[in-house]
């Protein structure tokens, strides 16, 4: 059996993937980490302040959900301990991303990063990746809780990217520019991420993880939607990580790879 540590054990998500490994017939909790929340007994493992209990209750995997400033101090103690980690902490940087992977080339753990584990999602990305050598523009709106600290959202980042790295592949040419001359209330067109894709990013009580992108072309658009209604939508992602994490060298951004993509 697979020994698993949580760490963000106290938060929503953190709650959730307690669940789900306790309930996996070949994954075992072994222990939960939150300083917010020690103390409190999540399937039956007492909550502690400190990430150096993982070491000392023997877990092989961390399944990390904190906050990024978190993930910075945790990063290099999974890395030298030799724990396997699953982080689905967003809000690094590009060049923290390096650093990571620097960490874990040089550990004897691997890493698997992503900004999304609901395999919805992730199919979402890949259809995008599709569509967008063949349509002339394209704008993701991306919809989330307002408790959600970042925006726009690390799907959305990832999204955009993912667009514009295919129609570099195929040689598509730009996007169509934004013909908008007049902003009349400033930030009324999105952020502006790579290749031109406009994002846009609500935050409403009631919703919890939703995208939208939608492509045009002259007579026509293309809309992909993916919606997360439930935390339970992340959790087969976030368990093939942990299964498959041992066998991915290094730092793997995303579960494409997992899921043959």
């Amino acid at each position: 059996m697979m020994k698993v540590g949580v760490v963000g054990a106290g938060g929503r998500m953190g709650l959730q993937v307690c669940r789900a490994v306790s309930e996996a017939p070949d994954l075992g909790l072994v222990s939960a980490v939150d300083p917010g929340h020690a103390g409190l007994v999540v399937e039956g493992v007492t909550v502690e302040a400190d990430v150096a209990t993982l070491v000392s209750a023997g877990a092989q995997v961390v399944v990390d959900f904190t906050m990024a400033d978190a993930l910075r101090q945790n990063l290099p103690l999974y890395a030298r301990e030799g724990l396997h980690a699953v982080i689905g902490t967003t809000g690094l940087s590009e060049a923290e991303l390096s650093e990571a992977a620097a960490l874990f080339e040089a550990s004897t753990a691997n890493a698997i990063v992503a900004p999304n584990f609901a395999i919805g999602a992730v199919l979402l990305i890949r259809f995008c990746e599709l569509a967008a050598p063949h349509m002339e523009g394209a704008e993701v709106i991306e919809l989330h809780h307002n408790a959600k600290r970042d925006a726009p959202s690390g799907t959305a980042l990832r999204t955009a990217a993912a667009i514009a790295d295919a129609r570099e592949r195929a040689r598509a040419g730009p996007l169509s520019a934004d013909p908008t001359t007049e902003h009349v209330l400033a930030g009324a067109r999105g952020g502006e991420a790579a290749g031109g894709v406009r994002i846009h990013s609500v935050r409403l009580p009631g919703l919890l993880a939703h995208q939208e992108v939608i492509f045009g072309s002259p007579g026509e658009s293309l809309s992909i939607r993916q919606d997360s209604y439930d935390r339970r939508s992340y959790m087969p992602g976030v368990l093939l990580a942990v299964r498959r994490v041992a066998g991915c060298p290094g730092l793997t951004l995303g579960i494409e790879a997992l899921l043959g993509l």
